[in-house]
């Protein structure tokens, strides 16, 4: 979805392209960006776990900043469907406001361009930072109480 968001902001896109981009949204709002539709059970604790950089893997915040630039190329606020993947973002926060690195994917790299698991990330630490400050400017800075889980009371 990243590079169809990229194509159309980048040449304008056709009705085609832009339909393909919002199926593609449709299915990770309809499961919130953590669950499965069939049950609502969470899909793996691998979307709750960030990691920099992204590359092949998907996670809340990966996609919650997909969803920020497509709003803003859009025109568009936040879906609130994005809730629960917000609070699982905001709860991953240390208390000196950074966000740790909690892991990272496999594969040869040619250098790092982040931190060890467990050290604070500088690149998670803007990526969440500016997907909150954006749900929040749009929410007036609140948002649905949330638990640690990323689920929404009742």
């Amino acid at each position: 979805m990243k590079g169809l968001l990229y194509y159309e902001a980048t040449t304008g896109g056709s009705d085609e392209l832009r339909a393909a981009r919002r199926a593609g949204e449709e299915y990770l709002l309809d499961r919130r960006l953590l669950r499965t539709l069939s049950t609502g059970e969470p899909v793996g604790p691998w979307a709750t776990r960030f990691g920099y950089p992204f590359r092949w893997g998907f996670s809340a915040l990966n996609a919650l900043d997909y969803f920020r630039a497509a709003a803003l190329h859009d025109g568009v606020g936040p879906d609130p469907r994005l809730a629960d993947a917000v609070g699982v973002v905001r709860a991953a926060r240390r208390p000196d406001g950074t966000w740790p690195q909690q892991g990272r994917h496999p594969g040869r790299v040619w250098f790092e361009v982040d931190v060890p698991p467990g050290e604070p990330s500088k690149w998670l630490t803007f990526y969440a930072t500016r997907v909150l400050d954006w749900w929040d400017a749009a929410n007036d800075g609140t948002s649905p109480e949330l638990d640690v889980q990323g689920s929404s009371p009742g």
